[in-house]
C-alpha cells in the first residue's frame, strides 16, 4: 500500500472504533441491558462484559468455546449478546437482567455440549459465558477444593497436582471440559470403578437462583443441592463453584492399550470384557473400543482395550492372567507412570509431558461430531458381536466405546444422586463418529450412520426406558417446544429413570415460570414461560441489521485503499 494512503487507512480505522461506539449506544439491547446492568455493577465494567454482535471480538468470544462445527455455520442461530462476567456478581446481575428484558439466557462454561444447547436457541437469546470464573482453591488440610465453573478439568487436575503427587479426582479423561458442564451432569473417568462418578465427591456448591440470589449448599436446601449434582444444573440456576473431596491415588499406576482385529481373537475377548471388566477388582478400569478398519484394502473391525490400574505392573499383570487370560498381557504392554502422567496419556499426549499441558484450552477447537448412548445390563452374545461387526463394516464410520462399571458404582442407591445408572448396569456405550466435510450432506450421512447403529443395539441394551447419559447430550433422545411434563418424560426418564420426578418437582419448587430453560431441560409440572415485549424481535432484527450495514460499509472503503 503505498505511504500516501496511510493516513487515510488510519482515519478509516478510528472512524470505524468511532462507528462501532455509536451502534453500541444505538443498539437498544445493548444499551437496554447496559443500563440494568449498571444498577448493581461499575459502568465501565458493565460495558466491558457485554459482548453484542457489533463489538470486533464478538466472533473469536462466541467460537472460542464452540467445540462441534455442526453448530458453528452461518445458518447457526447466534446470541444476540454475550455476558462474559468476571465476578459472582455480575452473574446474578446477568440472570436478574436478562428476565427484565425478556431474553432466554444459555449458559456455557466449557461448550463440550453435544448438542450445542448452552449456545444455540432458535428464538432471540443471550449467552451467560462462564470462561472468566475459573478459580481453583486447593485446601489439603480436609482435602478439598473449590473449583469455579469456568475452569477446565485439565486445570483441575494440574492444580491438584501442585498440591499433592497422591491426590487425584473422578472425572473426565478431557482436559478442555469445562467443570460446570461435567459436574452438573454428573461425571466420569478412568476412577469410576474406584471412586464412582465426579458428582459422589461434591460437597458444597454455590448457585445463582432464579431470583439472582446467591446460595450455598446450606441456604439452597438439599433438595436443590442433590438437583444439581447430575441433575442438569442448568434446569435450576447458574452454578457459580462446586466444592469437590478430593481422593487418594497411589505413586504408581498402570496404563496399557491392546489392539485386536478380527481374526486376533476379538470375538471371544469382547465377550469376555462384558463380564471380567465390570466384576474384576475395583482399582482397575478398561474400556474398550470398537471400529471399524481398513486393513491390506479389506474392510474389517479392530478392537482397543485401554487400561488404568491402581498399583504396579506386577500385580496388574497377575491380575489379568487370573481373570482375563484371553488378553494375553505382559509386563511388556504395560507402562507404569504417576496420576498425573496417566491423565495427559488417557488425553493422548506421550508419557513425560510436563503437567502444564492440561493448562491449554485449545480454544477455536471443533469438528464436526454426533455422540448417541446407551447401557447394557446383560452380555451380548457372541452371535450379536458377530452380527455387529458387520454392521460397524457396513457403516464404515461410527465407532463405539464401552465403559465398564461395577465396583464403587455398585454400591450407590440409584436414587443418591438424579444419575441412577448403577448396580445392574454391567457398562456404558458411546457412539462416536467425526468427520471433516462441511455441509448438509455430510452431516446428514454421518447422523444417520450414527443413528443406524443405535438402532441396531436395541435388542442388546436397557429397556423401559432405554436409558442414556445426560453428558452425552443426544437430542434425538427427545426434546420439548412447550416445556410440559409430559415433553419433558420422554427424555426425562431416558436421562434419569425414576428420578426425573424428584427433579420436576424441585424445578417447580425453585423456577416455577421456567426462565431457566433448553431443549431438554426439566420442566415444571405447570410451565407458564414469561414473555416481555421488551424484548421483541421487531426492533432487535433492525439493530442487527444497522450494525451489518455498517460493517458492509466500513469494509467496502477500507478495500478502496489497498
Amino acid at each position: 500500500m503505498p505511504n500516501s494512503m496511510r493516513p487515510y487507512l488510519l482515519l478509516s480505522l478510528v472512524f470505524f472504533f468511532n462507528l462501532y461506539h455509536s451502534m453500541a449506544v444505538s443498539d437498544p439491547t445493548h444499551q437496554a441491558l447496559l443500563q440494568c446492568l449498571t444498577q448493581s455493577i461499575p459502568t465501565d465494567t458493565a460495558s466491558s462484559i457485554i459482548v453484542s454482535k457489533c463489538n470486533p471480538s464478538y466472533t473469536s468470544v462466541l467460537r472460542s468455546y464452540i467445540r462441534n462445527a455442526r453448530f458453528n455455520t452461518s445458518s447457526t442461530p447466534k446470541p444476540l449478546i454475550i455476558i462474559t462476567p468476571l465476578d459472582e456478581s455480575h452473574v446474578s446481575a446477568a440472570v436478574i437482567c436478562s428476565q427484565k428484558l425478556g431474553f432466554q439466557l444459555k449458559i456455557r462454561s466449557g461448550g463440550h455440549d453435544y448438542e450445542g444447547l448452552s449456545y444455540v436457541f432458535d428464538k432471540p437469546f443471550f449467552v451467560l459465558d462462564m470462561y472468566n470464573l475459573r478459580s481453583i482453591t486447593v485446601n489439603m488440610a480436609d482435602e478439598t477444593a473449590w473449583v469455579g465453573a469456568g475452569a477446565t478439568l485439565g486445570e483441575l487436575y494440574y492444580n491438584i497436582w501442585k498440591n499433592s503427587k497422591v491426590h487425584g479426582f473422578p472425572a473426565g479423561v478431557c482436559p478442555t471440559v469445562g467443570v460446570g458442564g461435567h459436574l452438573s451432569g454428573a461425571g466420569y473417568g478412568t476412577l469410576i470403578r474406584k471412586y464412582g462418578l465426579s458428582v459422589d465427591h461434591v460437597v458444597d456448591a454455590k448457585l445463582v437462583d432464579v431470583n439472582g440470589n446467591i446460595l450455598d449448599r446450606k441456604t439452597m436446601g438439599e433438595d436443590l443441592f442433590w438437583a444439581i449434582r447430575g441433575g442438569g444444573a442448568a434446569s435450576f440456576g447458574v452454578v457459580l463453584s462446586y466444592k469437590i473431596k478430593l481422593v487418594p491415588v497411589p505413586e504408581t499406576v498402570t496404563v496399557f492399550r491392546i489392539e485386536r482385529l478380527l481374526t486376533e481373537n476379538a470375538t471371544d475377548i469382547t465377550f469376555k470384557w462384558q463380564t471380567i471388566a465390570p466384576t474384576t477388582d475395583e482399582n482397575l478400569f478398561m474400556r474398550m473400543l470398537l471400529q471399524p478398519v481398513t486393513r491390506n484394502k479389506k474392510k474389517t473391525a479392530r478392537i482397543s482395550v485401554i487400561a488404568l490400574y491402581l498399583g504396579d505392573s506386577d500385580s496388574l499383570v497377575s491380575l489379568l492372567q487370573k481373570d482375563f487370560p484371553e488378553l494375553s498381557i505382559g509386563k511388556s504392554n504395560c507402562n507404569e507412570t504417576t496420576w498425573i502422567d496417566s491423565v495427559l496419556w488417557w488425553a493422548n499426549f506421550d508419557l513425560g509431558t510436563p503437567p502444564t499441558a492440561l493448562l491449554d484450552r485449545d480454544l477455536n477447537d471443533a469438528g464436526f461430531l454426533k455422540r448417541k448412548s446407551d447401557y447394557v445390563q446383560t452380555p451380548i452374545p457372541k452371535s450379536g458381536l458377530e452380527s455387529l461387526w458387520q454392521k460397524l463394516i457396513e457403516l464404515g464410520k461410527v465407532g463405539m466405546v464401552f465403559n465398564s462399571y461395577g465396583g464403587r458404582m455398585d454400591q450407590i442407591k440409584p436414587d443418591e444422586t438424579p444419575f441412577p445408572h448403577r448396580a445392574g448396569n454391567l457398562y456404558k456405550i458411546q457412539y462416536s463418529v467425526n468427520w471433516e466435510q462441511p455441509g448438509n450432506e455430510a452431516d446428514k450421512n454421518f447422523t444417520t450412520q450414527a443413528k443406524l447403529l443405535h438402532d441396531f443395539m436395541t435388542p442388546f441394551v436397557s429397556k423401559n426406558p432405554r436409558s442414556a447419559y445426560l453428558n452425552y447430550r443426544d437430542i434425538d433422545v427427545g426434546s420439548t417446544k412447550k416445556w410440559s411434563y409430559e415433553e419433558g418424560k420422554v427424555y426425562g426418564e431416558s436421562y434419569f429413570n425414576g428420578n426425573y420426578e424428584r427433579l420436576v418437582d424441585v424445578k417447580t419448587a425453585v423456577d416455577p415460570n421456567n426462565f431457566f430453560r433448553n431443549e431438554q431441560s426439566i420442566p415444571p409440572r405447570s410451565s407458564s414461560i414469561l414473555h416481555s415485549s421488551y424484548g421483541s424481535a421487531t426492533y432487535l432484527i433492525t439493530a442487527v441489521h444497522t450494525c451489518w450495514y455498517y460493517i458492509i460499509f466500513i469494509f467496502s472503503l477500507c478495500s478502496d485503499l489497498f
